[in-house]
């Protein structure tokens, strides 16, 4: 048998491959401790044969919370994937493989390769209703892509989003994929009335060389995106750097920063409460628009979330609190699962690519119908 991360986002070191077991370990992000994605090729299974793979330090990883009830994914193609049961104890995730086949991926959550991620720019870039602008270079030098869908120089509304801060949370840019595809089909009545008065600016990927590097939270240089939104840096986070330049050039009337949390197995938004300089109707108005996307769609819900940030007690250091207390407006952190969404649960695809697609078309009627109510 042959295992090997040694392709786009790829991350395992075999420790020992023997007959029917298999014992690898997660390794750490690049000059970071943080470790938890993983992703890697089989090949040469034995077919019918049993394959027990052990990744000891699952317990060592950034969120070991994330291992319970959690099932691994698996893919014979690198498209289709599926779940497969999985166990965690004693600080050890386990599971066995399906032996149909020779060869078969292995991943944490679905991945979105960079591959996936020029296609979606480039054929964002296809549409009229959307030009494609440099917001930066990455600091190993790759382009990193502003989508501008709408027409920026009307006096629009300016809606943003941006995505895979933490290059690991692939669901996020699944998300982009399914907002982004929605948003330019002209078929679509709400997508044409809202690039009426609003103007759109998406970045699909905020951390292209982490995303490469197979990190789960930060870039090549160990740097943490969402932790930079008070003072980055050009030299070691220049995407949030020039993200923040052009969101003073321009405005921002509406933010949701897409996001995945490893624990909890659901689908919610953070609140701004807790910003210095936080409106009396915040809440009012945060309540209206988690209310519009539960009646959207039940993949959204508001009981299970992170708490609240006690009076003048927020990170600004994070982007949606950051930006919120910055321009004063509507500022979100989306998070959605790694395992199943237990408010609708699929025991053979969990959350993944498909569904993540889904709940990002889904959140343009809520824009709109909150826009219209003057909720930004």
């Amino acid at each position: 048998m042959q295992i090997h991360s040694n392709f786009d986002a790829g991350n395992i070191e075999v420790v020992s491959i023997e007959p029917q077991h298999i014992e690898l370990i997660i390794p750490k992000d690049t000059n970071s401790e943080f470790l938890q994605w993983f992703y890697f090729k089989m090949s040469d299974i034995e077919l019918g044969s049993t394959q027990n793979v052990r990744i000891t330090n699952a317990g060592d990883s950034a969120y070991p919370d994330g291992w319970g009830n959690y099932r691994v994914n698996v893919s014979y193609d690198n498209e289709n994937w599926f779940r497969i049961d999985t166990s965690y104890e004693n600080g050890v995730l386990a599971f066995n493989i399906p032996t149909e086949q020779q060869e078969l991926y292995v991943a944490y959550f679905e991945p979105f390769s960079y591959k996936q991620h020029l296609s979606l720019t480039d054929s964002a870039a296809n549409s009229d209703l959307c030009s494609v602008e440099l917001l930066c270079n990455s600091p190993e030098g790759k382009p990193v892509a502003l989508l501008v869908i709408g027409d920026p120089n009307a006096n629009k509304k300016t809606v943003w989003f941006t995505a895979r801060q933490h290059p690991g949370e692939t669901m996020a840019e699944w998300f982009i994929q399914g907002l982004v595809e929605s948003l330019l089909d002209k078929t679509n009545d709400n997508s044409k009335a809202l690039l009426e008065n609003h103007c759109f600016y998406i970045i699909p990927n905020l951390n292209i060389d982490g995303s490469i590097a197979g990190n789960l939270r930060v870039n090549t240089l160990g740097i943490n995106y969402n932790r930079e939104w008070e003072n980055p840096s050009i030299e070691k986070s220049p995407e949030i750097y020039y993200c923040i330049e052009k969101m003073d050039a321009i405005g921002v009337d509406f933010l949701m920063d897409v996001h995945g949390d490893e624990a909890i197995p659901y689908n919610f938004v953070t609140s701004l409460m807790g910003i210095p300089s936080l409106k009396a109707d915040t809440m009012e108005k945060e309540n209206a628009f988690k209310q519009h996307w539960m009646n959207a769609t039940n993949e959204f819900q508001d009981v299970h979330r992170y708490d609240n940030s006690l009076p003048g007690k927020a990170n600004l250091k994070v982007c949606s609190k950051q930006i919120g207390e910055r321009f004063g407006n509507m500022a979100y952190t989306l998070e959605m699962p790694f395992k199943d969404s237990d408010a609708n649960p699929d025991l053979k695809n969990g959350w993944n690519g498909k569904r993540s697609m889904e709940f990002g078309a889904s959140v343009l009627k809520v824009i709109k119908l909150s826009s219209d109510e003057g909720l930004f």
